[in-house]
């Protein structure tokens, strides 16, 4: 049987709002449905979706949930853990931004953050199992990121330092999802301590290749620090368990380059935009996924600097089922096969 790729999904993240129908689960799953989603990628700690403390302790509870949405014509893909992800790991530098997402209770006390997240990061293992989902799709957190050029000289022992102590919070985390079958893919992603293949290595390594350690994979942010994204797929591909489809261009001038010069995103050298209004290769990407058999979701994750949401969100769905490639289970040319037995093949060869 050949492996094929679920989708379209949507992240719901982006779209959700106070105002209807981005303002409760049975509304905005409903819109999803209607635009052609199949899946929907949920963001743990929204309680405008659902209640992460009760979907880590009731299957009853979740089975609700999942009604509601399979009632509308999608299904859940992941739970998305980013923001409770990047609270395990917070460099000093950025404690002011980061508590802006947390509750009142934890502000100002980093150690206190940290603690709540991984509490809610357990929770969300428990919950993923509930929901009977075997993926879950996070951040690192940073503690090295803001040493990323080395300018002044690094000291000795900062980065290998930096990436221990991330095993050390994240190691007890992912040993929670491996207890509940859960897989925690972490987007590869700049302001992370891992934001590319070699950073993903040090990450692996220093959690002793942790089974439940993946990768969502997301070319947008490969795009944009120049990497081959392609070649990512062929090194990393057995760790590759989430996919988000996120178009983006980078366009250097005299003025600009990786870097963009602080400038707003409409104004950036690179810049992220909606599917299909960018520079990444999906068809290529697309392919490379089928051949390595990758049978998760592909998951639309819309930031443009462009286009409406809404427009893009319509666009979305159709541009993924598009790309998407159902595996064949024979070859093309199996019309021609001559059917011959061992001898005659070796008598082809002349060999006696």
């Amino acid at each position: 049987m050949a492996n094929n790729m679920k989708g379209p999904g949507i992240f719901l993240a982006q779209f959700m709002s106070d105002e209807a129908p981005f303002n409760s689960l049975s509304t905005i799953t409903k819109w999803a449905g209607e635009l052609g989603y199949k899946g929907v990628q949920m963001p743990a700690g929204d309680d405008r979706l659902f209640d992460l403390d009760k979907a880590a302790t009731s299957k009853t509870y979740c089975d609700e949930i999942a009604g509601i949405c399979s009632e509308n014509g999608v299904e859940i893909t992941e739970l998305s853990t980013h923001m409770l992800g990047q609270m395990v790991a917070v460099h000093p530098a950025y404690d002011a931004q980061f508590d802006g997402f947390v509750p009142d209770a934890v502000r100002g006390n980093s150690k206190a953050r940290q603690e709540w997240a991984t509490g809610e990061m357990v929770k969300a293992a428990k919950a993923s199992r509930n929901f009977g989902l075997d993926v879950s799709v996070s951040f690192t957190g940073s503690l090295a990121f803001p040493y990323i050029y080395p300018w002044p000289q690094r000291p000795d022992g900062l980065v290998e330092e930096a990436f221990a102590e991330l095993a050390r919070r994240w190691t007890p985390i992912l040993d929670v999802y491996e207890e509940n079958g859960v897989d925690i893919a972490y987007e590869i992603h700049p302001g992370e301590d891992v934001f590319d293949g070699a950073t993903f290595e040090m990450f692996l390594d220093a959690v002793n290749g942790h089974k439940r350690c993946m990768i969502n994979y997301d070319p947008s942010h490969f795009l944009l620090q120049q990497m081959d994204y392609l070649a990512f797929i062929d090194i990393y591909h057995e760790r590759i368990s989430a996919f988000h489809v996120k178009d983006a261009e980078f366009n250097p001038d005299g003025r600009q380059g990786v870097y963009s010069g602080y400038q707003p995103w409409l104004n950036r050298a690179g810049r992220f935009r909606s599917l299909g209004d960018g520079q990444v290769d999906f068809s290529a990407i697309f392919s490379k996924l089928a051949t390595y058999g990758y049978e998760g979701w592909a998951v639309l994750e819309w930031e443009c600097c462009l286009k409406h949401p809404e427009d893009g969100a319509r666009e979305g769905a159709p541009f993924i089922e598009h790309h998407m490639i159902r595996r064949t289970e024979r070859a093309f040319d199996d019309f021609a096969d001559s059917g011959v037995d061992r001898a005659a093949l070796r008598k082809m060869m002349g060999i006696e």
